[in-house]
């Protein structure tokens, strides 16, 4: 009796142990890293894929490879839509394409301007690209972006991950767009490239993509852009601010003080009176003194709230220049004031909502900005 149970035991763990039958080996793949979106003369959507090359570059020619030494070769399709264009592209695929290692998407200004919210819904709705993804938008062909053989990286996608994991410019993955996207107000704003001039002697190529300017986009569709100044004022509202340098010219003061920031805050503080709609900036800041150039002793504390004054008013300046573009004349609530009244006062928001469009631009801004000096540094003569 107990050999039969023991039998039974064993076909049972038999039936359970299927082995790895769905399984797909790495030599099968082609490894996905980035992804570059085009629009067609007629219309259609071109999607570019760069592949890792575990063999390194073997193949010339635009459509190929790269050149140099990378490791990644380019592959394009095209279609009415992006699964369509990838149907195209598996065709030119000797491998099964593998899309979770994509970490860089570009996308052309003139694709963007067209409206990506229902051709993004295949990155979001297929099981295997990474919502951590970067996405950019490129001044002219995202394709080109894609094609460039950067000196200091291995691939185009491995230099815009770096440039998108600094801390001085906007960033934005999938996941952030879609939230973006959904928000409140439907606006959203995206890190925006272009490709720097190469060295003399170096071939077109042998150069990077760089962070110029960031793109604004309204209901899914790009209807302009900001410079990177500008963006640093969005990043503020944000509170996205880490890294930055802030050059003051204190009061009665013959030349400039440059300052890093330490530490920096923001709160919106959305206030309804009526049918008035205020927003309170609340802003402070630490920073640490890098180079003064005037002769103010740094040892005094009027000095010291000198340059705590004009820190806050270049803040501030900046500030209001963000808003004069982004609320006044873009009309694009990139700031996020809709999602802190809807936060704050989701009642009114119901009525609110609707009317969002008119009312954003009329909305009544004002600063509360702290500056203070932590360090002056060593050395120097004040």
């Amino acid at each position: 009796m107990r050999r039969v149970i023991t039998l039974c035991f064993v076909c049972v763990i038999l039936l359970l142990l299927t082995g790895c039958w769905d399984r797909r080996e790495t030599n099968d793949l082609a490894i996905v890293t980035g992804v570059a979106l085009d629009k067609t003369e007629e219309g259609n959507i071109e999607i570019t894929v760069e592949v890792h090359s575990p063999g390194g570059n073997k193949s010339g020619g635009q459509d190929g490879s790269q050149g140099g030494g990378s490791s990644t070769i380019l592959r394009t399709g095209s279609g009415v839509s992006i699964p369509d264009a990838i149907e195209d592209l598996d065709e030119k695929m000797s491998r099964e394409i593998l899309w979770s290692h994509a970490e860089a998407i570009v996308i052309s200004k003139a694709f963007a301007e067209t409206g990506i919210v229902s051709e993004l819904d295949f990155f979001v709705r297929h099981p295997e690209p990474r919502l951590r993804s970067y996405v950019f938008i490129s001044k002219g062909s995202a394709k080109d972006i894609v094609a460039l053989s950067p000196p200091l990286e291995r691939s185009s996608s491995e230099a815009l991950i770096k440039l998108a994991e600094s801390d001085v410019l906007m960033r934005a993955t999938l996941l952030d767009l879609m939230e973006m996207l959904k928000g409140e107000s439907g606006d959203a704003i995206l890190p925006m490239i272009d490709i720097l001039p190469p060295e003399e002697g170096q071939s077109p190529r042998e150069t990077i993509a760089y962070i110029n300017r960031s793109a604004i986009l309204r209901q899914g569709k790009m209807i302009g852009s900001i410079d990177d100044k500008l963006t640093r004022g969005v990043m503020w509202y944000r509170n996205q601010i880490k890294e930055t340098i802030v050059t003051v010219k204190p009061e009665g003061a013959d030349g400039y003080v440059s300052m890093n920031l330490i530490k920096g805050n923001a709160d919106l503080i959305p206030e309804i009176d009526g049918q008035q709609l205020t927003m309170t900036i609340r802003i402070e800041t630490v920073d640490d003194i890098i180079q003064n150039q005037t002769d103010l002793d740094l040892k005094e504390v009027e000095s010291i709230r000198k340059l705590e004054d004009a820190l806050a008013q270049k803040i501030e300046g900046r500030l209001s220049a963000t808003l004069e573009i982004v609320q006044k004349e873009m009309k694009a609530d990139v700031i996020g004031f809709a999602d802190e009244f809807r936060r704050k006062y989701p009642d009114e928001w119901r009525e609110l909502k609707g009317e969002w469009d008119d009312r954003y631009p009329t909305v009544d801004v004002i600063f509360d900005i702290t500056a203070h000096v932590l360090r002056t540094g060593k050395g120097g003569t004040s």
